[in-house]
């Protein structure tokens, strides 16, 4: 067969070019995991040709090759870009494992580092140095080089790297690494294996518990089903297709959904939100929406509103942007069912809110509310089908996800135009961020300028009109009349103001194709997934955007800010909401979700092999109830 020739910038058919990879015998799998595998990733494909070191991800742009970029297997970062490949007849090897693994789950969320600490399920606790390669009888293998106590080495082929993950622990106290050639190890493992058997006894209590459960089970899609999917104005992600799927078929089943929905700002969890409340009233259930902000709770409205205008359901919005006198009408409306879809805010878990029907609770950045608010949707969702939607998962919810405590969804797939932020962090600097508002505003777009103190706001906003004169300046804060805050965003949303000068307000769910400048002031007194959400506000739509973290003296921070800062500013690329959610797992601590003993169970182990561990535990008991019956 002729070898297949690509370039950069140039048409290529995507389906022509699997058939004929297939015609030069590569393999379609899941993940790549040997020269002569292939594996189509959303847009993209990556293969590992014979003639390459390292796998190649063909990056497309409609049907045009973008980039062409070998990527390292472990870390999945790019390491040389290429303007042309050339991919000929491909023969097999003897190899055959995965080193693809607002199968392990957790390989999704973190990335190995030179200098991380790792855990071999065989030989414990070490630390990664380097990639390398060994020489003998004339061949060569590539290996993971590990350190071990006393300066020992251990060299892993990359087949096995299945067998290493990253050892992620709760404190800043390092490991203690083990040693080679002893039993402790071994010791260890059987040990935590026999304890992690009790919390696995626990989490299945929980899953039968809510087998027992009776919910109600959906009809199968509708007609208009079919036609209001059909009126998506942009062509869903595989991601987005399968997690429809799950959600769908947890509906239609009597045992009561609990899903958490995972996808990175922008990812399009709220389209698979919608189909799912539309579903639900297709039944005649109504459907609870409930979200952090009212600004968030406005753009919802908007999106449902617009979105199913052409059907006969009833939208409506609770938050302080609506009068007491429209809040008691739309209570009363929601009592008598005459309402199908209700967004809100924590006013939905008033006293004296009362459904009719209510079949489906859908839950955005569940992490944004108080224990008192969880508290009160936990008696809500006794019975009626639950999804949670996340870009940034908070520990427990993670954690429980990763367990099966709760079935989870991800969407990894970004939209085609999306570019990652470039994400700065850098002392207060008059002159820089002059540079910054001025090169935004040069090309006519929008900047948000977020200043968390209500106190010294308008200090803010004079400073930046004196550099700005003819710019178009507004602010907005939670304190601010509802009348005067939804005039404040509406004037922003439709791009007749340039600088917006606001709180956390715009946390969650501002979409602005327009804004693609942000700069926090006073970074470090955020919280991780706080600025990550901060930071999801620009860069929406297909321009380069900016993110500027402003930090009173760098030298000045504590371990844990200037951890939370140099995460931010290292995970940029696509997806990188669950990497920096378990990087907040690592800087918050694992909290309340285990107890003490499971702590140190996971401080032995590391929290992949704990998990490894427990799955494993439940898998038998599971198998060992069934056999019984």
């Amino acid at each position: 067969m002729e070898p297949i020739k690509l370039y950069k910038q140039s048409h290529v058919d995507r389906e022509d070019l699997v058939k004929r990879l297939v015609e030069l015998n590569y393999t379609k799998t899941d993940g790549i995991s040997q020269w002569g595998d292939f594996c189509i990733k959303g847009e993209n494909i990556i293969l590992f040709p014979t003639t390459f070191e390292y796998p190649v991800r063909i990056e497309f742009f409609g049907d045009e090759i973008e980039r062409i970029v070998s990527i390292d297997p472990v870390s999945f970062k790019t390491i040389d870009q290429h303007q042309s490949i050339i991919i000929i007849s491909q023969k097999k090897t003897k190899y055959s494992k995965n080193i693809f693994s607002e199968e392990d789950p957790i390989n999704a969320f973190v990335d190995i580092e030179p200098g991380d600490f790792v855990v071999h399920v065989d030989y414990g606790i070490g630390r990664y140095i380097e990639k390398t390669f060994l020489h003998n009888d004339s061949q060569q293998q590539e290996c993971v080089k590990l350190e071990y106590e006393d300066g020992d080495i251990l060299y892993v082929p990359v087949t096995d790297l299945d067998k290493i993950q990253k050892y992620i622990f709760f404190n800043r106290k390092k490991p203690k690494l083990s040693r080679l050639g002893t039993k402790t190890w071994q010791a260890t493992k059987i040990k935590v294996q026999k304890d992690v058997f009790q919390m696995a006894q626990e989490i299945l209590e929980v899953q039968a518990k809510r087998e027992m459960k009776k919910g109600f089970s959906f009809s199968k899609d509708t007609e208009w089903q079919k036609q209001m999917e059909d009126l998506f104005p942009y062509k869903e992600t595989q991601d987005q297709i399968r997690s429809t799927i799950d959600v769908k078929n947890d509906m239609q089943n009597e045992k009561p959904m609990d899903r958490l929905l995972c996808g990175d700002v922008g990812y399009g969890k709220t389209e698979v939100a919608l189909r799912a409340a539309f579903k639900a009233v297709m039944d005649n259930k109504q459907v609870a929406i409930l979200v952090p902000t009212t600004i968030l709770a406005e753009q919802h409205y908007s999106t449902f509103a617009t979105r199913l205008k052409d059907f006969p359901v009833t939208v409506e919005m609770l938050s302080r942007f609506r009068k007491k006198t429209q809040q008691k009408n739309i209570v009363e409306k929601v009592k008598q069912g005459q309402i199908d879809i209700i967004i809100g805010t924590h006013r939905l878990l008033s006293n004296d809110i009362e459904f009719k029907d209510l079949g489906l609770l859908i839950i955005d950045e569940e992490q944004r509310f108080g224990v008192k608010h969880k508290e009160k949707y936990k008696k809500m969702r006794l019975l009626v089908d639950v999804l949670t939607l996340t870009a940034t998962p908070i520990p427990r919810t993670l954690y429980l996800a990763l367990m099966g405590g709760r079935d989870i969804s991800v969407i990894n797939t970004p939209p085609l135009e999306r570019h990652p932020i470039k994400t700065e962090i850098i002392d207060f600097n008059d002159k820089l961020i002059k540079q910054a508002i001025e090169n935004e505003l040069k090309r006519k777009g929008q900047i948000f300028f977020v200043h968390n103190r209500i106190n010294s706001i308008y200090v803010v906003e004079r400073k930046i009109k004196q550099l700005f004169p003819d710019a178009k300046i507004s602010v907005g804060h939670g304190r601010m009349s509802e009348k005067e805050l939804e005039s404040t965003m509406i004037n922003f949303i439709k791009g007749k103001t340039d600088i917006l000068i606001c709180t956390t307000i715009i946390e969650s769910g501002i979409d602005i194709p327009n804004a693609n400048t942000l700069i926090v002031d006073r970074a470090e007194n955020f919280g991780i997934a706080d600025l990550y959400q901060l930071r999801g506000r620009v860069g929406r739509f297909n321009k380069q955007a900016f993110a500027y973290f402003i930090v009173r003296k760098k030298h000045n921070l504590s371990y844990e800010e200037k951890k939370r800062l140099e995460t931010l500013q290292k995970f940029t690329d696509f997806g990188s909401g669950f990497k920096i959610a378990m990087q907040d797992l690592e800087l918050r601590g694992a909290g309340n979700i285990l107890g003490d003993k499971q702590h140190g169970f996971i401080e032995q182990i590391g929290f992949d092999l704990y998990c490894r561990l427990l799955r494993k535990s439940i898998k038998i008991l599971s198998e060992t109830k069934v056999n019984r019956q």
